[in-house]
């Protein structure tokens, strides 16, 4: 890493920063300007219908303001912006935004090509870092306002000579704000805003860029603060936010950015935009969402969100994207899932109206996710994971013992196949099934039946096939299980006791009503066995599981 050739870039020196102590207490104004950095950002350009699909989609989630593109820079921006225009497909209440550059010929066609829209934002820019000035244009601090200014004047006397009803909004942005001296980014959009002239009722929009991410975002907050503080026409305009992923703290730098005074924030679905693309408004809104803040936009199907997003733009959501990649909502840590299932059951258990569960920042059901992917099962899971997956797919809620006996049994299985092995659902069900549930050699159930005389005492009479043979046994105690046992014991000659019995209804989507858990503890060496048993009759379940236990144990012994 060749670290020598780079140097930090000087910080501003703002001793009384008022932002750290700020709260966001509400969401921005937002802006997408997914149809002009996005489109400009993707390998293969969206179509028309795309475009108009990707607008109505954008639509549909709540912008009101939408950058449609640059329409005196690309034929296909301008055939674009009249194709909504003319076609009347832009919502009321929604305002379009177009780019241009300070130049009289690409201020001439873009007001041309809002020509009949019903609120637009016109937005100016041009470049204002030292780096630009001095590299690119050759400017002087003068000339560069001078550029701007000019540009501001003629948009001014296009929009006071329209004669149309259509409501003209202001838009500046200093290119590359956060590279640019910031007593310089103040007066340059001063003199700017001098040009529009706005008041407290009809607001100018001055964006600042993070055109290029070169700092920390405590200092782009730090600009931000600086230029609200120093402007003279704070009252009378909206402070836009537009930031940058190179440092990949876009979102970072927005959220302090709001915290420093803004007002707006111009971003893209899932950070699309060029190089490293912009501040991901999905991420934003989301985050705000989770400090109790209507965000104003609806990502409450995120799945549907991402489903168009790739097949507009051909890009594709990392699994590991904030609140929307398929794996964030998935806990692989076995101590993760026991904080998980935890967490969940003293929800269920307390009717809180607020969300609070270990490693889930959000409910997953506020951005349309399924709980069925929060728990999976690999080599690293525990004995929580284990219970969720049974509890939330089967309805089977595992006593501790269970759990402690099948753990082992599960890592085994997941460590086959590699560390990266996964077990289904279905799968850790099978397990289960097979190890505490199907052990039927060497002894098995046909039927039972029990009597009680005068005294509460059970007599059993049940057959069994011990192997491949069917035998008749007997068995008297106090209550179905200890007769049963009893009738073991005199057949078998091996002594054992029931130490611990529970049992629950089945949740739903299961062929059994009932499930009994059974310990057993053996006469000779003290050793616990355990089994299930499973049947729309708990009596049955119960001796079922009896069986089972006694059959481990025995296997065990032989």
């Amino acid at each position: 890493m060749n670290y020598q050739r780079y140097q930090a870039i000087p910080t501003v020196n703002l001793q009384d920063r008022r932002w750290p102590s700020s709260r966001i207490t509400k969401a921005p104004q937002w802006c997408s300007v997914d149809l002009r950095d996005g489109n400009q950002a993707l390998e293969v350009p969206m179509t028309l219908e795309q475009k108009v699909d990707f607008f109505d989609f954008l639509c549909e989630t709540g912008f009101k303001t939408i950058e449609i593109g640059f329409p005196a820079a690309s034929e296909t921006d301008y055939n674009f912006c009249r194709y909504l225009i003319d076609n009347n497909l832009i919502p009321e209440g929604v305002a379009i935004q177009v780019l241009t550059q300070s130049r009289p010929h690409i201020i001439e066609k873009t007001m041309d090509a809002v020509r009949g829209a019903r609120e637009v934002v016109i937005h100016l820019y041009n470049s204002t870092s030292t780096l630009q000035r001095e590299v690119v244009f050759g400017f002087d601090r003068k000339e560069c306002i001078d550029l701007a200014v000019s540009g501001a004047k003629m948009i001014r006397e296009y929009i006071d000579g329209d004669k149309s009803d259509t409501r003209f909004i202001c838009e500046y942005s200093p290119e590359s704000f956060s590279s640019t001296e910031p007593e310089f980014a103040v007066a340059i959009c001063d003199a700017v805003v001098d040009c529009w002239q706005p008041s407290a009722d009809n607001k100018v929009i001055i964006n600042l860029p993070e055109t290029v991410e070169y700092q920390t975002p405590n200092v782009y907050a730090d600009q931000v603060e600086y230029f609200c503080r120093n402007t003279k026409w704070r009252n009378q305009i909206i402070v836009s936010l537009h930031t940058h992923n190179d440092r990949g703290t876009a979102v970072a730098s927005s959220e302090l950015g709001i915290m420093a005074g803004a007002d707006r924030v111009e971003g893209t679905l899932f950070g699309n935009g060029e190089r490293t693309g912009n501040c991901d408004i999905v991420t934003l809104a989301v985050n705000m969402m989770m400090f109790g803040i209507d965000p104003g936009l609806d990502f409450s199907d995120m799945n549907k969100t991402i489903d168009f997003y790739e097949e507009c733009t051909g890009m594709k959501v990392s699994l590991r994207h904030p609140w929307a990649g398929k794996l964030v909502f998935t806990a692989f840590s076995g101590s993760h899932q026991d904080a998980i299932n935890k967490g969940k059951k003293r929800m269920e258990d307390t009717a809180s109206q607020y969300w609070e569960v270990p490693y889930l920042p959000i409910d997953p059901g506020d951005v349309g996710r399924d709980y069925e992917p929060i728990i999976r099962i690999n080599s690293q899971s525990g004995r929580g994971g284990i219970a969720y997956v049974l509890d939330t797919y089967f309805g089977i809620r595992l006593p501790k013992s269970f759990l402690r006996d099948f753990l082992p049994a599960v890592k085994s299985e997941t460590e086959k196949n590699g560390s990266e092995s996964e077990l289904l659902p279905k799968q850790v069900f099978d397990m289960f099934d097979d190890l505490y549930i199907n052990v039927m050699e060497p002894y098995g159930l046909k039927n039972f039946s029990e009597n009680q005389d005068s005294d509460q005492v059970s007599t059993v009479h049940a057959v069994i096939t011990d192997n491949d043979r069917e035998v008749e046994i007997e068995g008297r105690g106090n209550g179905l299980l200890d007769a049963f046992v009893n009738a073991m014991r005199n057949y078998t000659g091996v002594g054992f006791a029931i130490r611990d019995y529970s049992e629950h209804s089945m949740k739903s989507g299961s062929d059994s009503a009932a499930i009994t858990y059974i310990e057993i503890e053996n006469d000779d060496n003290h050793n616990v066995y355990i089994g299930a048993g499973v049947s729309s009759s708990v009596t049955k379940s119960s001796v079922r599981a009896v069986i089972c236990a006694y059959n481990r144990m025995i296997n065990v012994l032989r």
